[in-house]
């Protein structure tokens, strides 16, 4: 079994899987192949040993998740209002299955080239104020539903949800928000976003046509690669 260091005790990561997948046909993206296994295998590899405990946030039925061996939880509203919800309910969740995380990490379940060192960074742009939201960003753009969350904040979230507030962006700005950008990866020679999402079936086949040229994720993962 996975022991997590003691450093790593104070977050608790979140895969957000609550999306309905609307441009890839429906159904959860978790299950689509890429490199030889499914999509959230990659996530759960990567993203693992970066954190205490993970789990996945997502609507219906868990059992469809049984094979990673991960709590499940559902979103803490029943109108399905966005990432935020995803983001309250894990930490909810955290706060009562976890108790030595101070913070969440979320990232969400189409991201399978997830960087190594997404959480040492975010958690070093926090160091001088460890009650800031931190952001990652590449390409000259924000990924809002990637980033740090005190858990502490938990209360006004639910409030916001509450008054309306959908957009993520409209929420962090009230609380320090830091971005933190993430360099290119190269693959196959190309540089490529680390946080590529697979959004539509031409991005999984762009996705595959790299990977098959670099050869398997899960070599780029045993080689410590981002």
């Amino acid at each position: 079994m996975y022991m997590p260091p003691p450093s790593h005790l104070e977050i608790t990561g979140i895969v957000l899987a609550g999306g309905k997948s609307r441009r890839m046909g429906g159904g959860d993206k978790g299950g689509v192949e890429v490199a030889g296994k499914p999509m959230l295998q990659h996530i759960v590899d990567r993203f693992r040993p970066q954190v205490g405990r993970l789990a996945i946030n997502a609507n219906g039925d868990a059992k469809r998740f049984a094979a990673y061996g991960l709590d499940v939880f559902p979103d803490a509203t029943r109108d399905y209002p966005g990432p935020l919800a995803g983001i309250l309910a894990g930490m909810v969740w955290a706060r009562k299955n976890t108790p030595k995380a101070r913070w969440i990490a979320s990232v969400p379940i189409d991201i399978p080239l997830l960087p190594l060192d997404l959480i040492a960074r975010l958690r070093a742009a926090c160091a001088a104020n460890p009650v800031a939201v931190a952001i990652a960003g590449s390409n000259g753009r924000l990924h809002p539903v990637i980033g740090l969350w005190p858990i502490g904040f938990s209360g006004d979230l639910a409030a916001a949800l509450e008054n309306g507030v959908r957009k993520v962006q409209h929420w962090t700005s009230r609380h320090h928000a830091i971005a933190v950008d993430f360099p290119a990866v190269e693959i196959a020679g190309r540089c490529v976003d680390p946080f590529f999402n697979v959004n539509t079936p031409q991005d999984l086949a762009a996705l595959r046509t790299l990977l098959t040229a670099e050869g398997s994720l899960s070599h780029r993962i045993a080689a410590g690669a981002d």
